[in-house]
């Protein structure tokens, strides 16, 4: 019964995003109207420097060109991203307001009712990343298990940060503390920017943050990486181990980043920004900007394909908040 009611609920999931992200059915790659006749607002609810801004940014400039408008991205962080989700889906459906943000940072809003699924028209995945292990540089652990054996030497000793609760780097936190039971504590900011500034200064000891905003950092030797949170190596940094095969067996997390119009929004601007948003995603350009930092660009076929994309993200959500302690740190 328990297995016939998740599956009726997985359905009811895919069925709401797929009518909030488009009913129609020609795509004619037409911008309609005079559409865009002012510039666009992309909401992102982290503060600069992050992953989720730095991708925002890239896919805004690209849209620019293309639409002959301006995209401006608009920094709202605060609440785990919710304020700035908040105020997207409170936006007037026009297609002069979007919203940028990761698939953890949506999904565990909605898991934890700060969020309702139908608030938003999924419009397209933007690009698919894991995370790096990052450590101080002058902390005294040069790899996994000697990070874990500090941990375990000093419970609750070890400050990680994240860019606010609920979101991919508080995740791998809680996931990597439970699996290793090493006792650590979470330090949430409000962006992975701010993570960076106080790792890299010592106020914090470690941190789970995108490829593409911790990489340079590594590269200048201000702080160390010790391992990535994919299931295999990445093809970036085949020097870094996972960290399952570090010896924390079972750990594995990657994330998106996607791009979701209010709902409401015509279904011919969603298929006209999805349409722009994707051949710029496509171009060898944008595919080895990404790549040199490890993220790959992935957009989707379709809004309606996102939107599953998304569904699925909600239900494995249901699944980790279920994991012992994790569910009180997401209060």
């Amino acid at each position: 019964m328990k297995r016939m009611a998740k599956q009726a609920a997985m359905r009811a999931l895919l069925i709401t995003f797929a009518c909030a992200a488009v009913s129609a059915r020609g795509q004619t790659g037409q911008l309609p109207g005079d559409y865009p006749a002012r510039p666009i607002r992309v909401l992102v609810g982290n503060a600069p420097g992050g992953g989720i801004d730095i991708t925002a940014r890239a896919v805004a400039h690209k849209l620019t060109e293309r639409l002959g408008q301006q995209v401006i991205v608009d920094n709202r962080p605060g609440a785990s991203g919710t304020i700035a989700m908040d105020i997207a889906a409170r936006a007037t459906p026009d297609g002069y307001t979007m919203l940028v943000t990761a698939g953890s940072l949506i999904a565990s809003a909605v898991v934890r009712n700060r969020a309702n699924p139908k608030a938003y028209a999924p419009v397209t995945q933007l690009t698919s990343l894991y995370y790096l292990l990052l450590v101080n540089a002058s902390l005294p652990a040069k790899s996994v298990p000697e990070l874990i054996a500090l941990g375990k030497k000093k419970p609750g000793s070890l400050n990680y940060g994240s860019s606010g609760v609920g979101g991919a780097g508080h995740l791998a936190g809680a996931l990597f503390s439970h699996l290793s039971a090493a006792p650590m504590t979470h330090v949430p900011y409000k962006g992975g920017g701010l993570v960076l500034a106080d790792l890299i200064t010592g106020q914090i000891q470690l941190g789970f943050t995108s490829t593409i905003s911790g990489m340079p950092h590594v590269r200048s030797g201000r702080l160390r990486a010790l391992a990535v949170t994919s299931e295999r190596r990445g093809k970036a940094f085949p020097d870094l181990p996972t960290i399952a095969e570090s010896g924390v067996k079972g750990f594995k997390l990657i994330n998106w980043y996607g791009l979701f119009a209010p709902a409401g929004t015509p279904p011919a601007v969603v298929q006209a920004v999805h349409r722009s948003v994707a051949q710029d995603l496509n171009s060898r350009e944008m595919q080895a900007m990404f790549e040199k930092d490890g993220a790959e660009a992935e957009p989707s076929e379709s809004p309606k394909a996102f939107a599953a994309v998304l569904a699925r993200e909600i239900a494995e959500w249901q699944k980790f908040v279920k994991m012992p302690g994790f569910a009180e740190s997401l209060k």
